[in-house]
């Protein structure tokens, strides 16, 4: 399942901590997190590390933050100051867990998640709710949870669960573990278990709404959206995938066009209601990409240049300028500021996108070679963007690399499983220009006829070109006159039937007739020897096209013209 932030928990507004000593100021930053209101937990939270410098809880959520921000490398100076003030703090050996889960060393990860719940109290289920959670983190809005990372997750929280079954934050992050895999199911089953607790748990109630939007159920998703709001009418998370869900609706049903303006509305909200962090901005860039409309990439780039000009900028925001500046056809930009994002990013933080993005931009700016390379990186990466093969293959056919093309293109049809007609027939014309009569390949011109021959098969009705097509790579086949075989015969016939059932011929169309008749006259001249088939058919190619050089020459030497 996609992620539509960097945190899967967060991103469904499942954080929801009861009190503990001090309840108030604390209280009000876990509320803040819940709500996504990261600037304002941030603040109260550095506040309480002053205030209450040795509570070790007030730096473990201050940390959290700081990753739901995309800092992580703050977030670890916390965690350490957290254990520095006590060196047995479990949550804040969760916390750099985290950070070194998001760093890919699983390793030490591993090490301080262990540490984390070997040294939590009899009773204390927090460390297990943080540690399930981290194991749910992802590096970008883009990025998918690996089934191991949560069948990790569900190990840690049903431990936890064994302890305190009635646990809200337990079953809520447990839940998400199992929508991550689709596991809808499970999922419903911890959702309705936490409602069940604590009836006015508007995060489980949106977390309902998710399953249901990922059912393609929209109306009893908005319905869960509302019973959220219902119960608080300031939830932001709420209005977030509200947003979400309108834009999936608008997508998958062209009678719900009017959704994808309400979805650009309730995000606004979203918006309002999150204190406008550059986090909460960032997130509102992610949902502009996932929408694909041109009208949104105007969008994306106002955002992104409004946040490029803080000087707190996250430069995750160069992303946003280059994805923006290439759909919008402003390719210098979009090159200059991917190229930053590129060099200065951590790059751990470069997703396959990115790559993918650097190579339209290469391509577009004539950088070809270079640009395919980086097409070939994203797909290498991220295998299910098939449609990175079709691109590859195409920058190749555009640049004459033919047998290389039809390879590409062979290789999209199989991995993606579709077969457009016109993709096939680029594979097929690829492998019939890649035949060099110099240097003879016959493999290509079979290749290249098992392609067109699919087109027939997969069309509603025989398709002309390529039945010509198949005739070319026959008639190539059978290019020794003086032995020629007639293996083109049977697709000219048909490129004949089909054409000249036609009203009316274009220019091409009179071009592949005279090429049809052509083969036929040379069939009858030389092979069958017979004179007047051979004139009949040359005098229809010189029909279709009087500047026929075979046909005319048929014609001087046996002096008819």
């Amino acid at each position: 399942m996609k992620i539509t932030s960097k945190v899967a928990v967060a991103a469904l507004g499942l954080v929801c901590i009861g009190s503990v000593a001090n309840a108030q100021s604390l209280d009000d930053a876990k509320k803040a997190i819940n709500a996504e209101q990261y600037s304002k937990a941030k603040s109260i939270l550095k506040n309480l590390t002053v205030t209450e410098p040795t509570k070790d809880a007030d730096y473990f959520y201050l940390g959290w933050v700081y990753l739901q921000q995309d800092e992580a490398d703050s977030a670890k100076l916390i965690f350490n100051k957290g254990l520095a003030v006590n060196p047995k703090s479990a949550l804040n050996y969760a916390g750099l867990g985290a950070v070194a889960f998001l760093d890919k060393d699983r390793a030490t990860a591993t090490t301080n998640f262990n540490q984390a719940l070997a040294l939590a109290t009899k009773k204390d289920v927090e460390p297990y709710v943080y540690v399930g959670k981290s194991y749910l983190l992802v590096p970008s809005a883009s990025a998918s949870i690996a089934p191991a990372d949560a069948k990790s997750a569900i190990d840690v929280l049903t431990k936890g669960l064994t302890i305190n079954p009635k646990n809200t934050d337990l079953l809520l992050a447990r839940g998400n573990a199992y929508l991550s895999q689709l596991q809808n199911t499970q999922a419903s089953n911890d959702f309705d278990a936490a409602l069940e607790i604590d009836p006015k748990l508007a995060s489980a109630d949106v977390a309902e709404g998710v399953i249901l939007k990922f059912a393609n159920n929209y109306t009893d998703a908005e319905a869960k959206f509302q019973a959220a709001l219902a119960i608080d009418p300031n939830f932001g998370p709420a209005y977030r995938e509200w947003a979400e869900t309108d834009l999936r609706w608008s997508n998958s049903d062209a009678s719900q066009a009017a959704k994808r303006q309400e979805a650009v509305e309730h995000y606004q909200k979203y918006l309002s209601l999150t204190d406008m962090s550059v986090e909460s901005q960032m997130r509102y860039a992610d949902f502009l990409i996932s929408a694909h409309d041109p009208a949104d990439y105007k969008i994306l780039e106002t955002v992104a240049t409004d946040l490029s000009k803080s000087a707190t900028t996250n430069l995750r925001i160069y992303r946003y300028l280059a994805y923006a500046a290439y759909e919008n056809k402003d390719y210098p930009a979009g090159l200059s500021a991917m190229n930053t994002w590129m060099t200065k990013a951590d790059p751990k933080r470069i997703i396959p996108a990115d790559y993918l993005y650097l190579g339209h931009l290469q391509i577009a700016s004539g950088q070809d070679s270079i640009g395919m390379l980086n097409l070939q990186k994203a797909y290498e990466l991220d295998s299910t963007q098939t449609d990175v093969l079709a691109e590859i293959a195409k920058s190749l056919y555009t640049a004459k690399k033919y047998k290389q093309a039809g390879d590409e293109y062979a290789l999209y049809i199989d991995k993606s499983k579709k077969e457009s007609l016109n993709d096939l027939f680029r594979e097929g014309s690829a492998y019939y220009y890649a035949f060099d009569a110099k240097k003879p390949d016959t493999t290509l011109l079979t290749k290249a006829d098992s392609a067109f021959a699919r087109i027939q098969h997969l069309a509603t009705q025989p398709v002309a070109i390529a039945a010509l097509y198949r005739a070319y790579v026959n008639d190539t086949k059978d290019a020794d006159r003086n032995n020629i075989k007639g293996l083109a015969i049977p697709y000219y016939q048909d490129y004949i039937k089909i054409v000249t059932s036609k009203p009316a011929l274009t220019p091409a169309d009179k071009k592949g007739l005279a090429a049809a008749y052509d083969y036929l006259g040379r069939y009858y001249e030389y092979k069958v020897k017979d004179d007047a088939q051979a004139t009949d058919n040359y005098s229809k190619a010189l029909l279709n096209d009087p500047t026929d050089s075979e046909a005319t020459d048929f014609m001087k030497k046996k002096g008819k013209k």
